[in-house]
């Protein structure tokens, strides 16, 4: 099971507290996670990634292993830490003013 860290605005979204665990076959990634959690929480989908493009919203940041992982490919694999399940992939929403 992969562990995902929400943000607050997505944890209300999707009506839940704490992280969430989802399921992934074959190799761990971005795309791959990011998938299976719109598949478990549909009220998700656009918040994360544009819906016609996939692409990463402006706002929101992708870290795991105190790693940012924001500019990564989707398509590559995540730390075996989380695939493992022992850290989590952390969505965050990214700040803007000042």
């Amino acid at each position: 099971m992969i562990r995902v860290v929400l943000p607050p605005h997505l944890r209300t979204l999707a009506q839940v507290s704490g992280e969430v665990q989802v399921e992934v076959d074959g190799e761990v990634t971005q795309r791959q996670v990011l998938d299976a959690v719109e598949e478990r929480f549909p009220m998700l989908r656009g918040t994360m990634r544009d819906r016609r493009t996939g692409q990463r919203r402006p706002l929101v940041r992708f870290f795991a292993c105190e790693e940012d992982l924001s500019n990564e490919s989707p398509d590559a694999a995540l730390p075996d830490r989380v695939a493992k399940g022992e850290e989590p992939f952390l969505i965050v929403g990214a700040m803007a003013g000042g």
